[in-house]
């Protein structure tokens, strides 16, 4: 494994943004391929983005376990540590558009398959990978950072229990307000809201979630699954009956405390390395 860090920087000040105090960083986890390899061809990639409800990031939780899991079944990995509040709308969304970009140019020097390159998030982290899913194509994303070929377009999404929704009673609070805002006005709600805004060139996506979540409501996953359905997006979900918030990998490695070890849960990462590699 080739292990290095990269700063993902773009102009803040350009979008009236705030500069972070702390830049956002690309860790990659690149498998090492050799011509003893028995694929020692092109790999897809993954770039995890850990929750936090856009106040701090998971890493520990949601970032490194999870790009180990991938590396060992021969996908390269990258976790990014964006930037969260105080930096707004669309600042973590932009550095993660840079992220695809980056791993995209990285494809000759590392075996990577620049057509499956997945953007895969947890929690508000889910929001974020799919925002980029949703608002890809969009010219606010496309104009300013210079893209010609689609370079930021994600090839597949995997979201973990993932905030999607604005709608009072379903969204998390916490997330929306540091994304936005304490005082969002309707057009960046609307904006938040994903399963609202769906379109055809959405990419092929793996959700899971649990339906006991009771920080995160179950229904933003059935709705962005909805949504996609609506526009033959082709999608795979699977609910769980039981299990906190911020699982992780749901397993020693990744659990706070014992009641995050769910072995009925343990499956998903399994199923997403094979959606990975059947896309």
């Amino acid at each position: 494994m080739l292990y290095k860090e990269e700063v993902i920087s773009i102009d803040y000040e350009g979008y009236d943004l705030q500069t972070p105090a702390k830049q956002a960083v690309l860790q990659s986890y690149i498998v090492n391929t050799t011509e003893q390899s028995y694929l020692s061809g092109k790999r897809p990639a993954v770039i995890i983005c850990p929750g936090g409800g856009y106040s701090m990031i998971a890493n520990f939780i949601e970032g490194e376990s999870i790009a180990l899991k991938f590396i060992a079944s021969g996908i390269h990995a990258f976790v990014l540590e964006y930037s969260t509040q105080p930096l707004c709308f669309p600042g973590a969304l932009l550095e993660l558009s840079k992220a695809v970009a980056t791993v995209r140019a990285m494809a000759s020097d590392y075996n990577i398959d620049s057509n499956k390159i997945i953007v895969s998030g947890f929690s508000a982290g889910g929001h974020l990978a799919a925002s980029l899913g949703v608002y890809w194509k969009e010219g606010f994303i496309q104009r300013y950072l210079g893209y010609d070929n689609n370079e930021n377009k994600p090839n597949g999404m995997i979201l973990g229990y993932p905030v999607i929704s604005g709608k009072e009673g379903i969204t998390h609070l916490g997330s929306m307000r540091n994304l936005l805002g304490n005082c969002p006005d309707e057009k960046e709600i609307a904006l938040f809201s994903l399963e609202n805004n769906v379109t055809d060139l959405v990419p092929p996506t793996f959700l899971w979630h649990t339906s006991s979540d009771t920080c995160v409501d179950v229904q933003n996953s059935l709705l962005f699954a909805t949504a996609l359905r609506q526009h033959d997006v082709e999608f795979e979900m699977h609910i769980y009956p039981t299990g906190d918030h911020g699982l992780g990998l749901a397993n020693k490695a990744t659990a706070r405390h014992p009641g995050q070890i769910v072995p009925a849960c343990q499956n998903w990462i399994d199923m997403a390395i094979r959606f990975v590699d059947e896309l």
